[in-house]
């Protein structure tokens, strides 16, 4: 990263360029294929807002059940997809749509989608991805040492290693958080003198070997909900997918997770895997990872991170200590196709042990042969695409400086709207940005002066109505399809209670700083419109009212 600020925000000008280019026309499949190609923004913007229907109208154009008898013309069909699907498609890509994980794509990421699309390669096997499985090899291999930073010594041997693999390529953070909880189970229960390991006897006859009456997945309760489908899936059931409590930070608290260990303990059940998380979907807050991984290794079991959302942190010099301890996780996911800008969907886990995926390894004698190069023998998922291109030319066009870049003024960007949110006196922060995601709420200032000596009974009643207004306020802006945040409920800990708040994503390098001054001043507009007022002038009254305390 250049030393001088200047210089490296002079880059952006050249970083932009990659995501927006110059318009193309758009008329038949080939010029749509072209535009897209050409335009990722220029198109979506010409067609996404073009046509306004609603949920009802939309699903009226796919109502049929019956597979068409007969042929239709491509040109028919475009047009189709082009007023059904196009036009009334959400605009993920617009610089205001700040509210999920979902972003602009730099446009060489679409021919080379479609080039993915026509080679149709299917990393199951090397006899039908001769190129492609040792560059999924290699892209593991780079996310690996970006992650665990290891000797340059390390990789010539584990590499192309036919027997092994440092990581699994999936469809997203699902599938990685589910093959790393699958290979800690597998690992806690291998094979071992006369037992033959829970992949022959299942989960049943492995507790009983181990004496044990279950096994449990401590994570923090913004740990993403797919450890719920992987406790259900594995057979660990999701009561015993303890969530323990966070702290004012959003952060797992570490004495609630020990005891939580000595509950298990008391109920003779094994924790298989502490998780920590970095980058909570819903506030972007980081575990303590160091004091996480000390603990794992005290009770001997998995320590898993799910940095799906912020392990590109990792790029960036200025930042990376944030997510200090990642490097002692025994498995760690990230998502590319979020701050990695890569399409949907492609996700990936890698295990600091690179003997750690034999756990899962299976065969077939007619495509998955012991001693083949096959990447399918150590993934949950078959057949799968060429995805590592896409994260290949990421790596290789943007490069870690550019990446570094994204994350820097992105965490930037995020301090600074939580800054224009504090200026507002009307406006409520409820979680700070440690990375580049915040909530907040709208809260007329006479109301939050209100809370601070009312009755619980007169503050739950004042943060109802809130509820609602931050509810309609979120849907009202969602309709009107200008700009766009989402909405979720947290525990505010100085609430004391679980709150609806307005949630944040800055990861869309095309956001600026006018756009979300646009996104704010919209809200203040939109909270004028009579449903609102009538909602303000019943919290208005219930903090005037003394009776109500």
């Amino acid at each position: 990263m250049p030393k001088n600020r200047d210089a490296a925000r002079a880059n952006l000008e050249s970083l932009y360029r990659i995501f927006t280019v110059p318009e193309a026309p758009d008329s038949t499949l080939g010029a749509v294929d072209q535009a897209i190609t050409d335009d990722v923004a220029g198109f979506l913007q010409t067609h996404i807002v073009a046509i306004e229907r609603s949920m009802e109208e939309i699903e009226a154009s796919f109502s049929s059940f019956t597979i068409p008898e007969e042929p239709t013309y491509v040109s028919e069909y475009t047009e189709f997809v082009k007023d059904n699907l196009v036009a009334q498609s959400v605009h993920t890509a617009a610089p205001g749509f700040v509210g999920h994980m979902t972003s602009a794509l730099p446009y060489f990421m679409l021919p080379l989608a479609r080039l993915m699309t026509a080679l149709n390669q299917n990393l199951v096997k090397v006899e039908t991805s001769k190129a492609f499985t040792p560059m999924e090899r290699q892209v593991l291999a780079m996310l690996h040492h970006l992650v665990y930073r290891l000797p340059d010594d390390f990789y010539p041997r584990w590499i192309h290693d036919s027997q092994h693999a440092l990581g699994a390529f999936c469809s997203g953070g699902t599938i990685a958080n589910v093959t790393a909880l699958w290979v800690a189970r597998n690992r806690l229960f291998a094979p071992e003198g006369d037992f033959r390991g829970i992949t022959q006897v299942g989960l049943a006859g492995a507790l009983k070997h181990r004496g044990a009456d279950g096994i449990a997945v401590l994570v923090s309760e913004r740990g993403h909900y797919s450890f719920g489908k992987a406790a259900d899936l594995l057979g660990i059931g999701r009561d015993n997918l303890i969530k323990v409590q966070t702290d004012n930070s959003n952060r797992i608290d570490l004495k609630l997770l020990k005891d939580e260990c000595r509950r298990l303990q008391d109920r003779n059940v094994i924790p298989l895997a502490i998780v920590g998380i970095a980058g909570t979907t819903e506030t972007g807050n980081i575990d303590p990872l160091e004091a996480l991984a000390d603990f794992a290794r005290e009770i001997g079991c998995h320590f898993h991170v799910d940095a799906a959302w912020g392990g590109p942190t990792l790029f960036s010099d200025r930042y990376r200590a944030l997510l200090a301890g990642i490097e002692r996780a025994d498995s760690v996911t990230i998502d590319a196709h979020k701050q990695l800008y890569v399409p949907m969907g492609a996700g990936m886990v890698v295990f600091r042990d690179p003997t750690a995926l034999s756990a899962i390894e299976h065969h077939a004698n007619y495509i998955l042969r012991h001693g083949s190069k096959d990447l399918g023998s150590h993934t949950l998922e078959g057949s799968r695409p060429g995805k590592s291109m896409l994260v290949h030319a990421g790596f290789s066009i943007i490069g870690r400086k550019g990446y570094e870049l994204l994350i820097d003024m992105g965490i930037e960007r995020a301090k600074h709207f939580a800054d224009m949110i504090r200026n507002l006196p009307d406006f409520e922060l409820t979680s700070e940005p440690e990375l580049n995601i915040l909530t907040y709420r709208y809260a007329p200032l006479k109301v939050q002066q209100a809370m601070e000596n009312a009755t619980p009974q007169k503050r739950a009643a004042l943060n109802a109505l809130l509820d609602q207004v931050c509810m309609l306020l979120q849907k009202i802006q969602r309709e009107a399809g200008k700009t766009f945040v989402s909405r979720t409920r947290l525990r505010i800990a100085r609430h004391g209670e679980e709150l609806t708040v307005l949630r944040v994503v800055l990861a869309n390098p095309l956001t600026t700083d006018e756009i979300l001054e646009g996104v704010l001043r919209e809200q203040c507009e939109i909270v004028q419109r009579p449903e609102i007022q009538a909602l303000l002038h019943q919290l208005e009254e219930l903090c005037d009212d003394p009776a109500a305390g």
